[in-house]
């Protein structure tokens, strides 16, 4: 895959010799490129599943191929805005606070100059929160803004990827960058960039 680099990859999950949750769990772990599980398991423990392993978007067969089309649209628009949404910055680099550098061309974060894997969500709201410091966006807005559509998921989706970027970035809920403003959403601490 290194060869080619896909701009989205449409897995289905039912693949021979190879779990297709596992491919997608690997390929969110070590790329940064949108997901599609198209796949005839409709339980929504699988949607969840397929989601929190790092899919972009899940369709169950039989779909209509217009439907396909208009959700990979939707997540290449995404992709439009937050690119739109970081660029005003002239700067590559995001400094924060904790020596928290993210890195926008690579699509990379750093602690401290060691690299933190995230996914591509993960990614994308992290990078949303850090453009935006300072202000309070809600768990709607950043399911608009970060998910890029009406994609009916629970709103704990978002506490979920905030809970794993901050696990991961080896911060407890009391001393987080990101700030819970309960009721509402998240916000990244609004303190002058290192």
């Amino acid at each position: 895959m290194r060869e080619f680099m896909p701009d989205l990859i449409l897995l289905d999950l039912m693949l021979p010799d190879i779990d297709g949750f596992e491919v997608c769990k690997k390929i969110s772990a070590d790329y940064i490129i949108p997901i599609i599980i198209l796949t005839a398991k409709s339980d929504t423990i699988d949607k969840i599943l397929g989601m929190e392993l790092g899919a972009d978007d899940y369709i169950t067969k039989p779909f209509e191929i217009r439907e396909v089309i208009v959700r990979i649209k939707s997540i290449f628009r995404r992709i439009e805005l937050i690119s739109e949404a970081t660029d005003t910055d002239d700067s590559d680099v995001l400094k924060l606070e904790k020596g928290i550098e993210i890195y926008k061309q690579k699509h990379s974060v750093l602690k401290n100059g060691e690299r933190i894997e995230f996914t591509n969500r993960e990614y994308d709201l992290l990078l949303f929160l850090a453009k935006n410091r300072g202000n309070v966006i809600s768990r709607t807005q950043l399911l608009d803004k970060v998910w890029g559509y009406d994609f009916i998921v629970d709103s704990r989706t978002v506490d979920i990827h905030v809970q794993r970027i901050r696990k991961k970035l080896d911060e407890s809920k009391d001393a987080s960058l990101i700030e819970t403003v309960f009721g509402i959403g998240y916000k990244l601490m609004d303190k002058e960039p290192v």
